[in-house]
């Protein structure tokens, strides 16, 4: 599953041998809406960063600099935003749909990061699933594929089953 995360995050960039972060960059737009869902439950936690700064680093192969400045460019993009319309319209636009797909897994994987998802994160993620044309069948799939990931056990898994 990790290299396919891996695949889909070297898929969406226009050209692998500009590492920069460019505000129309796709990786800008992927890493703002982990924040968004990040930020959901009103904690950004250590684990939640440090999660988010390993999928990018190996999907990307960034390191140091790079790595921080494409980090830096999401949050600050994701906190400016009114809305998710930005990011999920370039997401739209770069992505097909087994790749939006694998995004709304990858955020998933964000959510769970600190062991547990809250309603708020749940809310942020059927949010931009709706709006990137993820089914809510699909969005559920991924879910439970990024908690068999987490591996967390016995997490009640009724409330966003439809």
């Amino acid at each position: 599953m990790f290299e396919k995360i891996s695949r889909f995050l070297q898929d969406i960039t226009n050209d692998g041998a500009d590492e920069s972060a460019r505000p129309n960059d796709a990786r800008v737009a992927v890493v703002a809406l982990c924040y968004q869902v990040m930020e959901a439950d009103g904690v950004v936690s250590e684990s939640e960063q440090k999660r988010l700064r390993e999928l990018m680093e190996s999907q990307y192969g960034l390191h140091g600099a790079g790595l921080e400045d494409l980090i830096t460019a999401g949050e600050e993009a994701g906190s400016e935003a009114v809305d998710f319309y930005r990011f999920t319209s370039d997401v739209k636009r770069h992505l097909d749909e087994d790749q939006r797909i694998r995004l709304i897994g990858l955020l998933w994987d964000i959510a769970y990061a600190d062991g547990n998802r809250t309603e708020m994160e749940d809310n942020v993620v059927w949010r931009i699933a709706e709006l990137v044309g993820v089914s809510g069948r699909d969005r559920v799939l991924e879910r439970r594929a990024a908690l068999k990931r987490a591996k967390i056990a016995d997490e009640k898994d009724s409330e966003s089953d439809e």
